[in-house]
């Protein structure tokens, strides 16, 4: 009997109660420590994208920045980091958004995309969808034009799929993961 291949979500781990009682933490640092796991990472949210337009790669903090440097390099186009309040030196502009626990600001550089460049938004995991939709309003206040969005893990019970998608967003998710 041929063994059956590996997928991303093979090499995800889960650590039960991180941060939080009853949170199923889904770790990516196993598939990212993983050479094989991470170019077949890199490779399938390519994949989708093969062909298109792009110019530039959004990558949310923190870990977007992992997957969305790999991939603007792939594709030899720039990288543009979307990080929390206070991280980024320059002028910046800012959006505010909802957690589960609170709310939290997201800043970009304010001369990190020109108009009418095509952007492709990339994260480890999409939750509630509130900071992939406030990295989304960032490029669309600069201008940029949202090519796709791009996650490793979805984690559908909790809706950001839909949010993102009644924003009018194509979004690319590798694996799902039930409950929260």
């Amino acid at each position: 009997m041929q063994a059956r291949r590996k997928t991303v979500k093979d090499y995800v781990r889960t650590i039960v109660d991180f941060p939080h009682e009853g949170i199923m933490f889904r770790d990516v640092t196993t598939l990212f420590a993983d050479p094989r796991g991470f170019r077949m990472c890199v490779d399938q949210l390519l994949h989708p994208y093969a062909g298109e337009e792009i110019h530039k790669v959004v990558g949310l903090e923190a870990r977007g920045f992992i997957i969305g440097g790999a991939i603007a390099h792939q594709l030899s186009v720039g990288f543009v980091p979307v990080r929390k309040k206070g991280k980024l030196p320059g002028t910046t502009i800012s959006e505010d958004y909802q957690l589960e626990y609170g709310e939290a600001v997201v800043e970009i550089h304010d001369d990190a995309i020109q108009p009418g460049e095509r952007i492709l938004v990339v994260d480890d995991l999409l939750a509630t969808g509130g900071t992939a939709e406030a990295g989304i309003k960032l490029v669309e206040r600069l201008g940029g034009e949202i090519v796709g969005c791009a996650f490793v893990i979805d984690l559908p019970e909790l809706g950001g799929r839909k949010r993102l998608e009644a924003m009018g967003m194509e979004v690319h998710a590798l694996c799902d993961f039930e409950g929260a």
